[in-house]
């Protein structure tokens, strides 16, 4: 059981995600970023699968097959894309919702964040695309929202963080949907 450090790591990428959530433009919506991590429901958890080179969440999924964790958190952060999800009555199954824009944008932020975390001085701004792409087969998410993310983690992988935050404050400003 590892408290302090799980809480120092979880504490470290909320604040990153702030200051990533300002210079997109959102800083209220960052403010109240990953808020639920702190709760019982999910900080215990953390706290006993705690690795530091990768979400405790893959731990306790190894141990039962599930993370009890992410299931809380999922369910109470719009950011994820697995939130976005809906019963839909054509296809008689769950399909993927589109996702609102901002939530998309704190979706980029929250990845540019936990990449910065568990790579360290390791990090470059193709670290994010290259764990989207990594995982981009298997994902269950709205084609039109893993487009418009994948469009914003090319941009940072080959124009770097000020061009990409300026271009998504200035998309915000001028868009309500992608």
């Amino acid at each position: 059981m590892h408290p302090i450090k799980h809480f120092v790591t979880i504490t470290k990428h909320r604040h990153k995600v702030i200051g990533h959530c300002r210079r997109a433009g959102i800083f209220w919506q960052g403010l109240l970023h990953d808020l639920s991590k702190y709760s019982p429901a999910e900080f215990f958890r953390g706290a006993k699968y705690y690795q530091g080179n990768q979400s405790p969440n893959v731990q306790e999924r190894k141990e039962h097959g599930y993370s009890a964790a992410w299931l809380h958190h999922k369910g109470r952060n719009r950011h994820h894309f697995e939130y976005w999800t809906d019963y839909h009555p054509a296809e008689r199954r769950i399909l993927p919702v589109k996702m609102p824009l901002r939530y998309v944008i704190e979706m980029f932020c929250d990845r540019v964040a936990a990449s910065k975390i568990y790579r360290g001085a390791a990090y470059t701004d193709q670290d994010p695309l290259e764990y989207f792409a990594h995982g981009k087969a298997m994902r269950t998410i709205h084609p039109e929202t893993s487009a418009f993310l994948e469009q914003l983690l090319t941009m940072l992988a080959e124009r770097g963080e000020a061009e990409t935050f300026a271009y998504i404050r200035s998309y915000l400003r001028s868009h309500n949907t992608y």
